[in-house]
């Protein structure tokens, strides 16, 4: 409904108070430290980022061994279970966990070690199944691979390119060593890819054959310092490769006795986490040597409340002024619990600006209304309502913008359901389709209150049109509202009244012509005695537009050019209706897939066998339809709200109040630290 009115405040501490002061500030979460002066001569900021950094590397540490514990000792959780949100402690076993700190950080070393430890030996497998691959061709030599021969012989074992031929072997070494007299080869092994060979000559002969060799491409095996038969190679490595298995069973092992203490890693992550971000401030106070000033923005209902608290705990001066109008204040958005879900969009969009409205309420009343018409069924939007609600009910303590969400769907499910019964949908038409196919009664159905929009696509279209220039107009009157608050009244009757006489004359002037009522299938014309009234308000509206659009310009000129231009957009309005025809379109689909589904269900006939088809056909078809359509209804909702609403009068580009308080990602302390 409103911004929070915010104001400025300055604490002036003792310094001995100083890391106190900053943990009750960070436990109560009400100020937004902002460092809005720089150093002097006499204040000065104190340099802590050394021990900053001891907090960060241990939180990031702590970090490591929960990742490694989910890896090799993973949480049995449910489906559910994000949706749990924080575990509360006490304050009282929050201290006595703190106590106990260093031991957990040596845990934590522990569960990082046995990671590193794992994944040296999970990294030494896939080397030694390579290894016994590239002995496999070797297998039948009965000589160690690096076999270099005997006093008067000499032995080369490798390779050569390709399936050749004893023949072709002798051939070619031949050929490139003439004047060997003997050379023994045998081939080990050959494959498309590549002959192995084994060649023994005379030590006189070592050097030609191995000139010899080159030159037919001969390459050395790929495994070297190997003092055993290939075939025992192979069966030491299966040893090394099950001795490393079982150490890798030892290691998980021990995983699952230190994952019995994760929730103390979790607490070491949030505490050294907290103490990281006090020492960010810390380090940008300014101070002297016996007092600090810590600075910046508190809502101001929160003012008396922290006032009484620190000045009761510390021997602290609190001043609180206001904002200068030359700073930029944090908003804090305050809503009633119908429009309080939807302050997560137009936080995505952007917060209010200084002495801009908070659009959270106006919002909220079209976003339900346009996402239950899109997806526009009853039986969805119960779907939404049950299933949201039990989640609400069940999980009290789930994360705030979380919460926020589903309690946006539980209001989007109230209004599916109220237009599905609008316009007669329940899961499409499945009540005919089960009444007729299974139970012959085709009478049966699931009549709208209203009007079937598959039916008469024309009426809901017109309807669609009719919350166009409502939605909009509401947006328009919401800018001549801020012009009226901020004493701008002949700004309120140049940018919306002369918009409100163009756009709503042309309004009426258009259905008062029977040619339009027709097309739009409406039941009858306005009075064509309301032709002329409205052509004068149009023109009176248009012309005012012309004179006004560029009252910033002092040429005369220059300003009619800009007075024109900006009746020209009009056009831009005709976009904007025609884009709430998203409205018809998302909901035919959704009725029209519905049905298809139920049609495929029907089938198979009304056995016991069609029976069990058009079952599994009506969850999985609806399932899939509640998903693509729902996705669908939330994205061009969106739209609808950022670009043809908020469009007319809102601009945002303020910040959200980010107080300094503990952001713990595992923990929630029950009381103020």
């Amino acid at each position: 409904m409103s911004v929070v009115q915010m104001k400025r405040i300055r604490i002036l501490g003792m310094k001995k108070d100083r890391k106190a002061i900053l943990e009750f500030l960070q436990g109560q979460g009400a100020v937004q430290v902002s460092f809005l002066h720089q150093e002097n001569d006499v204040l000065k900021t104190t340099d802590v980022s050394a021990q900053q950094q001891v907090f960060v590397k241990n939180a990031a540490k702590a970090e490591e061994a929960l990742s490694a514990l989910a890896v090799w000792a993973p949480e049995k959780t449910s489906l559910l279970s994000s949706l749990e949100g924080k575990k509360e402690i006490p304050v009282a076993e929050f201290y006595r966990m703190i106590d106990s700190r260093d031991e957990i950080m040596r845990l934590c070393n522990r569960v990082v070690n046995l990671n590193r430890k794992m994944a040296d030996v999970i990294s030494e497998v896939p080397k030694l199944n390579d290894q016994k691959t590239a002995l496999q061709p070797w297998m039948n030599l009965d000589l160690p691979l690096d076999t270099a021969g005997t006093a008067k012989t000499a032995v080369f074992t490798g390779s050569l390119q390709g399936e050749q031929s004893l023949e072709q072997i002798l051939t070619d070494l031949k050929k490139e060593a003439p004047d060997v007299e003997s050379a023994e080869v045998e081939i080990i092994s050959a494959s498309p890819q590549q002959t192995c060979i084994f060649v023994v000559c005379s030590k006189t002969d070592e050097a030609a054959v191995r000139d010899a060799l080159r030159h037919m491409n001969f390459a050395a095996p790929p495994v070297t310092g190997l003092h055993t038969s290939p075939a025992e190679a192979v069966q030491q490595i299966d040893k090394k490769i099950s001795d490393l298995n079982a150490k890798q069973d030892e290691i998980r092992g021990k995983f699952q006795e230190l994952a019995q203490r994760r929730d103390d890693i979790r607490f070491a992550s949030d505490y050294y986490s907290i103490r990281a971000e006090k020492y960010g401030v810390l380090g940008q106070l300014l101070q002297t040597s016996k007092v600090f000033v810590v600075e910046g923005f508190i809502p101001e209902p929160a003012v008396a409340d922290f006032e009484a608290r620190l000045t009761r705990r510390f021997d602290a001066v609190v001043e609180i002024e206001e904002v200068p109008e030359d700073e930029t204040p944090p908003v804090v958005l305050r809503n009633n619990a119908f429009a309080e879900p939807l302050e997560g969009v137009v936080e995505s969009y952007s917060p209010p600006a200084r002495g801009e409205m908070d659009p959270t309420f106006l919002a909220a009343l079209f976003y339900y209304l346009l996402f239950g018409i899109m997806l526009g069924d009853a039986g969805y939007g119960l779907l939404l309502v049950i299933g949201t609600g039990l989640v609400l009910l069940k999980f009290k303590n789930m994360d705030a913008g979380l919460r926020k969400t589903l309690k946006m769907l539980l209001y989007c499910g109230i209004s599916t359901t109220f237009w599905g019964v609008m316009f007669g949908s329940f899961f499409g038409d499945s009540v005919n389709v089960i009444a007729s196919t299974f139970f012959n009664r085709p009478d049966v159905k699931f009549k709208p209150v209203w009007f079937e929009p598959l039916s008469e696509p024309m009426r809901m279209l017109a309807f669609c049109f009719l919350l166009a220039i409502i939605h909009m107009f509401v947006g328009l009157g919401a800018k001549g509202y801020q012009y009226l608050k901020n004493g701008q009244v002949l700004d309120a009757v140049y940018d919306v009244l002369f918009w409100y006489m163009t756009v709503g004359g042309c309004v009426i002037y258009l259905l008062t012509m029977p040619t339009m009522t027709e097309m739009l299938s409406l039941d009858k014309a306005l009075p064509s005695a309301l032709q002329l009234p409205a052509a004068v308000i149009l023109i009176i509206g248009a012309v005012g537009i012309i004179l006004t659009g560029g009252r910033e310009s002092k040429n005369w000129f220059k300003r009619l050019l800009k007075g024109l231009y900006a009746l020209y957009g009009i056009s831009g309005w005709l976009s904007d209706v025609l884009s709430y025809s998203r409205l018809l379109a998302l909901g035919l689909a959704t009725g029209v897939i519905a049905t298809v589904f139920n049609q495929m269900g029907t089938m198979a006939g009304n056995g016991p066998v069609g029976i069990v088809i058009f079952i599994l056909v009506f969850i999985i078809g609806n399932i899939l339809n509640l998903a693509i359509n729902a996705l669908g209804s939330y994205v061009h909702t969106n739209r609808l709200t950022y670009v043809e609403f908020f469009g007319k009068f809102y601009d945002g580009g303020g910040r959200m109040f980010a107080p300094f308080r503990s952001n713990t990602k595992y923990y929630k302390i029950k009381e103020d630290l």
